[in-house]
């Protein structure tokens, strides 16, 4: 910059000028003197005069720039970072150019295709080294070399003055950011986030980040390195400048757990993955910040806000390792928005299949839960699944007696009093029932609640209530631990399931003395459990969702729901010929047993059941030294309904011959009315050659006429042939019917052959 001339020298062949120095011509003399507190102090008092100026001349804040660039480098060459700091913020240096003296902070936040303005000046000035390591390193090698043995890099004098240089040029970098930042947001400069824009092929290319990214990336790089953890979360939660990539592994490194969660969820869905991995190692305790709150509960609402299918699959599975209620109910309240209704339903149970393999490698318990919800809320009927559920309840059951020798001897214990209850109720009245109420009953409302008792009551009713399970496969299992004999019930719902109906009749009433379970099997067509019984218990243990599943069609107390009448049919007795068949086994299994209760119990069974029992069956199978008395009852009740039956059949057939006769006397006027054309029957021969029958050939004699004779009835006149026919004889010759024939002179005549023949 020019300055003007106040003082002219004349000499004899010129006139000179006295133009004193400028201000960037002092300060590079002083520089370069190595006066740098005097460039310094000349500088800033410029600055004041020019802030106390009315008008700024932008030249001289321009000089003034230049200078206090030119003068922070020379500081920074120098490693007083403190002055150099000051200096390049009142220069308002490029954070980019000071920032490229930290590699390690820089990242990838610009290459050296990177633009900045500069002073041509200030660049060459600027220090040449790459990084501010190499200009600590370079002047500790010119102040000290050779005098700090056994060299300037390995001493340890220089080692602890090395690391101090590094930790003040460091906390200068910082300084200077957060004032610029401050600058910058007062100025309101660099307020929008990066942009995409694309080169002129269509490739995305971004564009290099703004000076607001990159002051933001660094410090949050700063903060975090230093545990600035307030500072941190200050800078993150008020900025969208912040390079995701570039912070990430630091703040691994760092233990910025928290810090890390927040860009994640400041970054959107893009990062939902990232973030539940970051919680789920501070579950899992890989990671520690306690100022993490709550991250099992966070993962939680996420997945439940954000319902995506696949996310939440995949980490409700590690979910249920932890919380095996939250992860189970994240994974059914899922729904399926593919089309398409069988395809959805066959795509569904594959996807099922593998969720509920995956879910039980990780967690058994939760494995079954999910099962559970796969039968009973989508109420998928897959015999491979009904399969698998019945054998993890019945494993359960397993599990609990194996485990437990005392729940063994309880449930003995049980099936014990039970049968020594029916026994002592019936020889005290042998014309009662043995048994209020059946041995599930008994068991349900006598054992004391536990997990073992609710367990077996599951299994039981999924037993008795489903259709699709493999009951061969559970009896294996029953078998295979030697507990048929204690699991007696579940024995016989199986037997039933089966068809070995002798089998399971035998075991409820033999060994365990349950006469109604027997008998209503028989009722029932092979179900052990009634409908109504197994219905309060589920109800009891609120099982209502399996109600609906395992016994479709009936009232459930509490509920409002309509029942179709066509639904309601597993109350309802089998067909007679069943029921007959399985009452006639449970009386061969009753008199196939020789204890004295048997005996009680057949005769009771014979005389209750008298209406579906055959008299001479029943006979046939009673032992001869079975006194007359026992079986009075029946054999009365049975002679009194063949009797009766004998009766009814007589008064129908009574009835039927008197309507017969009716509807005769009703037709007879329109049939000899109508006329009728006879013709008999003629045996047809086949034909030698080709086996067949020729119906015209065989109508005709050897001339061509039909030989059969034909009797033509005619109203008014009675042929000869017929006259003592069926038809006539009925009748006889009363005087109605012959005036009625003899006054029709308009019957049929002249017809011949040409009519139909009568077949």
């Amino acid at each position: 910059m020019s300055s003007s001339s106040h003082v002219l020298l004349i000499g004899t062949n010129s006139v000179e000028s006295l133009v004193p120095s400028s201000l960037i011509s002092q300060v590079e003399s002083l520089l370069g003197s190595h006066r740098l507190e005097d460039a310094f102090n000349l500088a800033d008092s410029r600055r004041k005069k020019l802030e106390e100026s009315i008008e700024v001349d932008e030249d001289e804040s321009e000089e003034l720039r230049y200078i206090y660039q030119r003068i922070g480098f020379q500081y920074f060459t120098e490693t007083l970072f403190e002055d150099a700091g000051n200096n390049f913020l009142n220069g308002q240096l490029d954070p980019r150019v000071l920032v490229s003296y930290y590699p390690d902070l820089r990242g990838n936040l610009f290459d050296d295709g990177d633009n900045v303005d500069l002073f041509a000046g200030v660049a060459e000035h600027m220090p040449k080294e790459a990084s501010v390591e190499d200009i600590i390193a370079f002047n500790l090698v010119r102040n000290y070399s050779p005098h700090l043995p056994p060299n300037t890099r390995s001493a340890p004098t220089s080692s602890e003055l090395r690391r101090i240089l590094q930790e003040r040029a460091v906390e200068m970098l910082e300084n200077f950011l957060k004032k610029e930042r401050r600058r910058r947001i007062a100025m309101n400069l660099d307020d929008e986030p990066d942009q995409v824009s694309s080169d002129s092929k269509g490739k995305a290319r971004r564009e290099p980040h703004s000076i607001r990214v990159i002051i933001d990336t660094v410090l949050a790089k700063l903060y975090a390195r230093s545990e600035k953890t307030s500072d941190l979360y200050d800078l993150l939660l008020s900025s969208n400048f912040v390079v995701l990539s570039e912070v990430e592994e630091v703040f691994k490194a760092t233990g910025q757990y928290n810090a890390l969660c927040i860009l994640y969820q400041k970054g959107g869905d893009v990062n939902d993955e990232k973030l539940l991995e970051v919680w789920a190692k501070i579950v899992d305790g890989e990671w520690v910040d306690q100022d993490v709150p709550e991250p099992l509960l966070q993962m939680i609402s996420l997945l439940t806000n954000k319902r995506d299918k696949a996310l939440t699959q995949r980490w409700a599975i590690w979910l249920t390792k932890r919380d095996p209620e939250a992860g189970i109910r994240l994974l059914t309240t899922l729904r399926d928005a593919s089309t398409g209704r069988r395809k959805k339903e066959r795509v569904n149970l594959e996807h099922d299949r593998d969720l509920l393999r995956q879910l039980s490698e990780a967690n058994p318990a939760a494995g079954k839960q999910y099962l559970e919800h796969i039968l009973f809320q989508k109420r998928v009927n897959s015999k491979e699944l009904h399969t698998q559920f019945a054998l993890i309840c019945i494993d359960e059951v397993l599990q609990y007696l194996n485990e437990d020798e005392a729940i063994s001897k309880l449930w003995k214990a049980k099936t014990s009093s039970y049968a020594a209850s029916s026994t002592s109720k019936s020889q005290k009245s042998p014309q009662l029932p043995s048994s209020t109420s059946s041995f599930l009953a008994h068991f349900a409302s006598t054992t004391p609640d536990s997990p073992s008792k609710r367990s077996r009551l599951r299994a039981i009713l999924f037993l008795s209530g489903s259709q699709f399970y493999d009951p061969a496969s559970i009896k294996v299992n029953i078998e295979k631990a030697n507990r048929g004999k204690l699991l007696a019930l579940e024995f016989a719902v199986l037997e039933g399931k089966l068809g070995n109906h002798k089998s399971a009749l035998h075991i409820l009433a033999c060994e365990l003395r349950d006469a109604l379970s027997a008998e209503a099997y028989c009722s029932l067509g092979g179900d052990v459990i009634p409908a109504k019984v197994a219905i309060s218990i589920a109800e009891a243990a609120e099982l209502r969702e399996w109600i609906d599943v395992l016994f479709p069609g009936q009232p459930v107390k509490g509920s409002s729901k309509a029942i179709p009448p066509q639904s309601i049919d597993r109350s309802r007795s089998v067909d007679g010929s069943t029921k007959r068949d399985l009452l006639k086994i449970l009386l061969e299994v009753y008199l196939g047993d020789e204890s004295p209760i048997s005996a009680e119990r057949a005769a009771q069974l014979i005389n209750s059941q008298a209406m579906n029992l055959d008299v001479l069956t029943v006979i046939s199978m009673v032992p001869p030294s079975w006194p007359i008395p026992s079986l009075s009852s029946f054999l009365s009740r049975s002679f009194r309904r063949i009797t009766n039956q004998k009766r009814e059949g007589e008064i129908a057939k009574n009835i039927s011959t008197g309507q017969n006769l009716e509807v005769k006397e009703l037709t007879y006027e329109p049939v000899r009315e109508a006329g009728a054309l006879l013709e008999e029957e003629l045996q047809m021969e086949a034909d030698p050659v080709t086996g067949e029958y020729n119906e015209k050939k065989s109508n005709l004699d050897e001339n061509g006429a039909n030989p059969a004779p034909v009797v033509e009835i005619v109203p008014g006149h009675v042929p000869p042939e017929i006259q003592d026919s069926l038809l006539f004889s009925e009748k006889g010759s009363t005087a109605a019917a012959t005036s009625g024939l003899n006054d029709d002179n308009d019957g049929y005549r002249g017809h011949g052959h040409e009519r139909d023949n009568l077949r």
